[in-house]
Formats: C-alpha cells, sequence, structure tokens
C-alpha cells in the first residue's frame, strides 16, 4: 500500500491555458504529468505507474504471441537511413544529433540521428545474425523512447516530440509465414487494447513512408481525433480515410457512348469548379473532368476526377512514387500549354505529353461519361468530353476522398464517418527492407532469399492519453481496472484518529491480499477537498473511513463509474473488500 503523503500527486483546480481536449486537461490536472516544453513531458509517479501497467501488459500479450524482447539504441548512425529505401521522405521527421567536430567532411548530413523506429536498424542486425531458414521465423520487440520532429505538437502526449512506443518486426521465409505473424500480432493487438480497457476499431490503412503490401491502424474513436475512419455498421467494413473506398461506381457500369463532337468555348476569367459551375456557362461540378499536376520524384503526372471530387493525395503512394507533391504554376505552364483553371487530358491538346510520367484517372469519372474540361488553352474549355474516346489515361485507379453516406463496397449501406484516435498500426512489409539492406536466408537447396518483414507499432505514451480521453466524466478520470495507477482509494476522514487509522490499514490490507494496489488519502485535509481529488484522479474503488459512519460502525464504498454508495458494516470488511476486488480484476 502507498500513502498520499508519501508519494506525490499534485493535482490542479484549474486546467492549464494550452490544454485543449479533456484527456490533456485530466493529465495535468490529475497529476500524472508536467509540460517541458512542446511536444516535451515529465511522467510524474502517478503518470509512470500507469505507464508501467501498459507497457506490462503489452509485453505479456507480445511474449503471448511468440515474440522476443530486446532493445536498440536510440541514437542511429545516419548511414543506416541512407542506405534504407526512405531516408528522402523520412529525414523531415528526424532530429539530427550534432557533436563537437560535426560537419567536419560532412556538410550536408548528420552523422547520427534519433530514431522515430527502427526498421533501418533491426534488418541489418538480423541480417548478421540469422542466415538459415532453420532460424526463421523471428519476430523481435522492444518498448522504448522514439522521437519525432512534430511541426506543430499538440493535444499533450496525443503528438509529441518524444514518446514511448513498443515497435516489432518479424521476419519469414514466404509470404504465406508473414501473413501468418501478421495475424498473430492483430490478435495480440486486439487482447492488449481490450485489456487496457480501450475500444478500438482495427481499419484498414494507407502503408505511407513505411511501404508493404497491406495494414491496419488500431483507432479509438473520438471528436478530437488527427484521422477519420470510415465504417460500414452492417458489413462490419473500417478503412482509414486514406485508404477508404466505396461502392459509389457500380460494378456493372457500362462506359457511355459519345453525345457529340468535341466543342471548344470561350470561359474568360474562368480557372475554378465553381466558377464553370455558375451562370452563364451552368457545368455541374459532377460533369467536370478536374486535372490535377503532380510531381513524382521529379517527374510532372496527372490525375484526372471529378469536379465534384477531393483528391486523397495518400492514395498517389499506388503509383510507386517515393515523394510527391502538387506541381507549381511554373512547373505545369511547359507541359501542358496552360495556367491551371484551363487544364485537361484530352488527346492532342497537352503541349508536351512526353515530359508526363503518367496520366492517372480514379474511377468515378466513368460516372459523367461525356462532360466538360480545360482545353489546354488559357481560357477555354472543352466540351461534350467522352471518357473512352477522348480523355488520354494511363490507367485508372481510386484516387479521391470517400464522402458519408456513399454506398459501403461491400454491402451498399450507407458509409459512416467519424474522428478516431490511432494507437497502434502494423503492416506487412515484404522485401521493401530486407532486398535493401541484403537480409536473406539460405533454404534446404542452398538457395538464398530475402527474409519477408513485417512491422508493428503501438503508441504506449498515446494509448495512456488515449484511455482516459475515452474514459472520463464532468468530475475527472474514469480508469479502466488493469491500467489505474492504484485499484483502490482508502479515504481517511479523520487521520489523526487512531480507530480510522486501523480500519484504514485493514481494509487495505484486505485489498491488497485480494489482488489490488492501494493508495490510502492520509492528508489533513478537509472532506470535500479529498473526495473532488479522489473523482479527479479516477481510482476505480473508492472506500471512505471515518465521519459518523466509524460511529455507527459502517465505511463506505463507491464504484468510480457508480453514483451509488454502498455503507458496509465494518464486520463484513474484510470479506466485502476481497470479493469486490476479486470480481473488478476477473470482469
Amino acid at each position: 500500500m502507498k500513502y498520499w503523503s508519501q508519494t506525490y500527486i499534485p493535482t490542479l483546480k484549474e486546467s492549464p491555458s494550452d490544454a485543449e481536449i479533456a484527456s490533456h486537461k485530466l493529465l495535468l490536472r490529475a497529476g500524472l504529468v508536467r509540460k517541458l516544453g512542446g511536444g516535451l513531458y515529465t511522467f510524474l509517479p502517478a503518470g509512470l505507474k500507469v505507464m508501467q501497467k501498459i507497457s506490462q501488459i503489452c509485453r505479456e500479450e507480445m511474449d503471448r504471441a511468440g515474440a522476443i524482447e530486446l532493445a536498440m539504441p536510440f541514437i542511429h548512425p545516419s548511414e543506416n537511413w541512407v542506405e534504407g529505401p526512405r531516408w528522402a521522405a523520412a529525414r523531415e521527421i528526424m532530429y539530427r544529433v550534432d557533436h563537437a567536430g560535426a560537419g567536419k567532411g560532412r556538410a550536408k548530413e548528420p552523422e547520427f540521428v534519433l530514431g522515430p523506429t527502427h526498421e533501418e536498424i533491426i534488418t541489418p542486425l538480423v541480417k548478421t545474425e540469422i542466415t538459415s531458414y532453420r532460424d526463421l521465423p523471428k519476430n523481435f520487440y522492444q518498448i522504448g523512447t522514439k522521437f519525432r520532429n512534430e511541426i506543430r505538437p499538440r493535444y499533450g502526449l496525443m503528438r509529441a516530440r518524444e514518446f514511448v512506443m513498443k515497435d516489432a518486426y518479424s521476419f519469414d521465409t514466404t509470404d504465406e509465414g508473414a501473413i501468418i505473424s501478421y495475424g498473430k500480432m492483430k490478435e495480440a493487438y486486439t487482447a492488449f487494447f481490450n485489456r487496457c480497457g480501450l475500444k478500438t476499431i482495427p481499419v484498414e490503412a494507407d502503408t505511407g513512408v513505411m511501404g508493404g503490401s497491406f495494414s491496419h491502424e488500431f483507432m479509438v474513436p473520438a471528436p478530437v481525433g488527427d484521422d477519420d475512419i470510415v465504417y460500414c455498421e452492417q458489413s462490419g467494413y473500417s478503412a482509414n480515410r486514406e485508404k477508404a473506398t466505396s461502392g459509389i461506381v457500380p460494378k456493372d457500369l457500362a462506359d457511355a457512348a459519345p453525345a457529340g463532337a468535341l466543342e471548344e468555348f470561350a470561359t474568360p476569367g474562368i480557372v475554378t469548379i465553381a466558377a464553370l459551375a455558375a451562370a452563364p456557362y451552368n457545368v455541374a461540378a459532377d460533369q467536370q473532368f478536374k486535372t490535377l499536376v503532380y510531381m513524382g520524384d521529379g517527374k510532372p503526372f496527372l490525375v484526372i476526377l471529378r469536379g465534384c471530387d477531393d483528391l486523397e493525395e495518400a492514395k498517389l503512394g499506388a503509383l510507386g512514387f517515393q515523394l510527391w507533391r502538387p506541381a507549381t504554376p511554373e512547373e505545369i505552364e511547359p507541359v501542358m500549354g496552360a495556367k491551371p483553371g484551363s487544364l485537361g487530358t484530352v488527346k492532342g491538346t497537352i503541349k508536351n505529353p512526353g515530359a508526363l510520367a503518367g496520366i492517372f484517372a480514379d474511377h468515378a469519372i466513368r460516372l459523367i461519361g461525356n462532360g466538360t474540361t480545360g482545353a489546354n488553352k488559357d481560357g477555354f474549355h472543352l466540351r461534350n468530353v467522352n471518357v473512352t474516346r477522348d480523355l488520354e489515361i494511363t490507367r485508372f485507379g481510386d484516387f479521391r476522398s470517400v464522402r458519408a453516406g456513399e454506398p459501403c463496397p461491400k454491402c451498399g449501406a450507407p458509409l459512416k464517418i467519424d474522428r478516431a484516435i490511432e494507437v497502434g498500426h502494423i503492416f506487412k512489409l515484404g522485401t521493401k527492407y530486407s532486398e535493401k539492406f541484403g537480409a536473406v536466408y539460405t533454404d534446404d537447396q542452398k538457395q538464398s532469399h530475402p527474409m519477408v518483414m513485417g512491422c508493428y507499432g503501438i503508441g504506449i505514451s498515446r494509448t495512456l492519453q488515449a484511455v482516459i480521453e475515452q474514459s472520463n466524466d464532468a468530475d475527472g478520470i474514469v480508469w479502466p481496472w488493469q491500467v489505474a495507477p492504484w485499484q483502490v482509494l482508502v479515504v481517511n476522514l479523520d487521520p489523526q484518529d487512531a480507530a480510522a487509522k486501523d480500519l484504514c490499514a485493514k481494509l487495505a490490507a484486505a485489498a491488497e491480499s485480494a489482488g489490488a494496489e492501494v493508495l490510502i488519502d492520509d492528508r489533513a485535509e478537509r472532506p470535500g477537498v479529498k473526495f473532488k481529488d479522489a473523482d479527479l484522479i479516477g481510482l476505480p474503488l473508492r472506500l471512505t473511513v471515518g465521519g459518523k459512519g466509524l460511529k455507527e460502525g459502517i465505511f463506505e464504498m463507491k464504484w468510480r463509474r457508480a453514483k451509488e454508495i454502498t455503507k458496509v458494516p465494518i464486520a463484513d470488511a474484510e470479506r466485502v473488500v476481497a470479493e469486490a476486488v476479486r470480481q473488478a480484476a476477473q470482469a
């Protein structure tokens, strides 16, 4: 048992002005963390206890799934990252490590960086340690600090520059084996979040700079989340917005026949979808072809959408570019022959088509059939543009953002979109990293093959705050049993009274014997202060001793999630408390 006076729980009556969301406010008010600087936090004793419990649950589930714990350095030689497949994309979020003499002979790149993740470290390690198929599969994990240069750190631990993460890396001989390893991790993640008391939704996700063939994010529905999840309550379909698709284009849709000859018409000063949709032109947005120009690895490419649709930029990763961005007007005109606002992809109208890396069209433009697009002449558009007859298209793909109400791709029911917090992400990486670093194994025929990899991350510190964001009320935190810093709070209203002290110790001992961690509030504070703090720090079970109750031979028992207070005879104290603790632990 721990006495409040012997630890440090500095509760606050008011929320700091820079705390924007409920969980961030409660982290600070309940004395769990203190801010050092933007995205940097010190964990105080109670916060550290929660972190340790979450870490231990994670460790148990990883071990149960067959993963093996190790610990890798946080400072990485930059050449590991330069040699890897994503230096250009990852370097912007990485902190460099400077030291005396830094820059001598290395003016362009840092000698060391702080690790945001460890694919570039574990893969070379496994390359040197494992060479035979007999030693595979293997899955290594660690729980440790990571660093990312967040431009806008916010929401406390949700978007921090320094954070605690569990990262794991699996190595298999075959794609089928990698899928089995992936499935084990997905099950372990589900068990982990359930034990932490978090309701999560695993959703299909974009692989981003990590690469690989597929991935899932574990999302906590919350209005303050940074991500959108698209889901269907009927079919169970779920994906983040960057990956989500819909059934807006029927599978049996036939391409429209041409409706007439191409016709050029003047549109002076009309450079937006909305302007062309207004009088006197009255071309509805869903009847316009929108042409976007992007730069992919230094070469321009085009994306065609309906005028009513928005590009989901992350989906451009499917085109194979390592880096992409919108082209500037100065980059657009020499290729297209016109400025933005008059662009199109009608055959024969592009000034320099040979400069393009490709022309990619969203499937939904087939719903237009015959529409209107830019003529690649400033101030002119073309009507009666037929998708199959007139447009120059390298290939079709899914590039648009899904909207709420569109049909589910599985069952056709309306899709819903909600905000959510990402707390875990798993990837099937394939051979992207093993090929780059030469991590190969020899099979039983003495043939060499690249290892098939997966990687799996859990934001431990983010999980802590996500629990608070999901489990709180107007009075404070409502901790789930397994991750509470202490499960039972014994409030002594008369800390100078010997009988009250003895009963508190007796209740605490009974709770501990049944498996709970106990905090005794022995402070010389008014009852009102103690009750407010009890609700604020949110321990699951409160036992109150003193006042009239002690004279009447009772103590009070109250669950944090309940409004009711139960008066328990002191004669039944040990039995009632022990039974309550056992039931809570098994729930």
